[in-house]
């Protein structure tokens, strides 16, 4: 049962079929399966298949934008179940995520905010074109423990070093650790630009922001 609603839920996303991946998200809970694995086997999976083909120029934006739009209705019922079941836990940390600026994709960055919410993290996601002043606002404000660039444009990338860049001058840089992701960076780009750490996709980048979350409470 559970690896057939698996399937349907990122058929869903796919298709962009709001009302079925909500439907299929309260079956979730129905039958007791735990959301976080119906996030990251389904609606994640099925989310990065239509990303990938839009990268690849196989899928127009308005399907991009609906596989978006169905998962966070599917979210927006199996998040808060699962805020109340880690309630009593601690947060691994706060997070600041954004598409840097001239860039206005958002599914990969969204479907990263979503997923380190889910496994507890605070995450406050910026959203898409954000300027590097705001960045740097922010990192001022919330004090996070990462700061997470996106960029799936090769031409908005050397935004993710202005970035970093202006942090250095405000003397934050010392205090957030800076991860950096999106389709044309690369783990070399990230060293280039001194940055902390790269994910190529959000399962590795939710593993990294632990790892490093994990390595402070250690210290």
């Amino acid at each position: 049962m559970e690896n057939l609603v698996i399937e349907n839920l990122k058929k869903a996303v796919t298709e962009g079929d709001i009302e079925k991946t909500k439907e299929l998200a309260k079956k979730v809970l129905e039958i007791g399966m735990d959301p976080l694995k119906a996030i990251n086997e389904g609606m994640a999976k099925g989310a990065k298949d239509v990303g990938d083909k839009f990268s690849k120029g196989e899928v127009f934006l308005v399907e991009l934008v609906m596989a978006g739009e169905a998962m966070k209705a599917g979210m927006s019922i199996l998040l808060p179940k699962i805020r109340e079941a880690r309630k009593e836990r601690k947060t691994f940390g706060k997070v600041v995520i954004g598409t840097v600026k001239g860039d206005i994709h958002s599914i990969g960055k969204d479907i990263v905010a979503t997923l380190l919410e889910a496994e507890g993290f605070e995450v406050i996601n910026m959203g898409e074109d954000v300027p590097t002043e705001k960045f740097v606002e922010a990192v001022k404000q919330h004090k996070p423990d990462i700061l997470g660039l996106s960029s799936l444009l090769t031409a908005t990338m050397p935004m993710q070093k202005e970035v970093i860049d202006a942090l250095k001058k405000e003397g934050l840089r010392d205090k957030v650790k800076v991860l950096i992701g999106g389709g044309p960076t690369t783990k070399e780009w990230a060293r280039e630009i001194g940055a902390d750490g790269w994910a190529g996709d959000a399962v590795s980048a939710v593993k990294l922001a632990k790892d490093i979350a994990l390595n402070k409470r250690s210290r």
